[in-house]
């Protein structure tokens, strides 16, 4: 069940008041992310200038210590969550500034890793005789690359042969699957929603409709499930990830699948507005906070001045189920926003 009408107006006003403050922020990021979710035009003049601001901020700052590592630690293209690959999604995440010399480097890597040899043999893409329609591979690395390049504005030439594999990959219900088991037979949420993103944005940057579809496709995949839902019994779909918390609570900055994660694909892809968003609406709308916000419940990084597992040189926010994050706030709203449950402005 939703809220009552007066514990919604309350929180819808409580989430304009911290808009506002985050908007006001001496953070380039929040205060740009905050902005466009109070209604400035990312096209304007001011927001342009905002966003470029960012490419001074800590958390560019801090993710940009990836170009400080030493050749051996940078050469882990994939390493979680501090090398290039990882580097550049969080750097698009934060709305880093397009077309960033410094970071082409990095670029020319994950392509580079990209259509590498070893990229495509076992273990990292299997395919079983007559099974060729589900070729098994961890698709989110191809959407990472992707998307991260269309949103820094660093596409290469190759950023369309990765499109066109990735497309080419897509099993027959529409998403991926990296299980190397041959009894596996239908796609991996895990896998399908970063894919469905990129494809998406590089879509949309290009007025490309293949791959367009290709990202419906998962859309199509999910919303039968209600986005995070078996459809056999109703229960929630987890992914096999050890000692992880399951996709009903909020995990960032790394994300794979979620009710957030899940929400924000849809609400690229144009779904939200299809019913069958309206349980993971629900349940995103359980965990808004009294001040307005939302909290990370599941952190998926440890902050850190080195390299370490799971590490990320920027500080993401505070985390817990009744602590508001203010990344994951925006993010949050946007969503809901964007579903029509609301706005920044309570006299709208």
């Amino acid at each position: 069940m939703g809220a009552s009408a007066e514990v919604r107006a309350r929180r819808l006003a409580d989430s304009a008041a911290l808009v506002e403050r985050l908007a006001a922020s001496e953070d380039p990021v929040l205060a740009y992310k905050a902005s466009l979710l109070s209604g400035q035009d990312p096209d304007s003049a001011t927001a342009r200038s905002m966003r470029d601001r960012i490419g001074g901020s800590a958390m560019s700052t801090a993710l940009l210590r990836v170009l400080e590592q030493d050749p051996k630690t940078l050469h882990h293209t994939y390493r979680k969550w501090q090398g290039p690959h990882w580097t550049l999604t969080c750097l698009a995440m934060i709305e880093h500034p397009e077309g960033d010399a410094r970071l082409r480097p990095l670029v020319g890597r994950v392509h580079d890793w990209l259509f590498s040899t070893h990229f495509l043999e076992s273990p990292l893409t299997v395919v079983h005789p007559g099974q060729e329609d589900r070729v098994r591979h961890c698709a989110s690395m191809d959407g990472n690359a992707i998307w991260s390049s269309v949103r820094l504005g660093l596409e290469e030439d190759r950023t369309r042969e990765a499109v066109d594999r990735l497309i080419g990959w897509q099993w027959p219900d529409g998403g991926w699957n990296c299980d190397k088991r041959p009894e596996a037979a239908h796609s991996s949420f895990q896998e399908s929603l970063i894919p469905a993103r990129a494809l998406w944005a590089y879509g949309e940057a290009h007025d490309d409709d293949q791959a367009r579809r290709a990202a419906q496709r998962v859309a199509d995949l999910l919303l039968p499930r209600r986005l995070l839902w078996h459809r056999s019994d109703g229960t929630l779909v987890v992914p096999d990830w050890a000692g992880t918390p399951g996709p009903d609570r909020i995990h960032y900055p790394i994300q794979f699948f979620d009710v957030l994660f899940a929400l924000q694909v849809m609400a690229d892809l144009g779904r939200l507005g299809d019913a069958r968003c309206s349980d993971a609406l629900d349940l995103l709308e359980s965990k808004w906070q009294p001040d307005g916000g939302f909290p990370l419940e599941a952190p998926t990084t440890v902050t850190a001045d080195h390299v370490v597992s799971r590490g990320s040189y920027a500080d993401w926010g505070p985390s817990g189920r009744r602590r508001t994050n203010p990344f994951v706030s925006l993010a949050a709203l946007a969503v809901l926003r964007a579903a029509g449950r609301h706005t920044a402005d309570p006299r709208a």
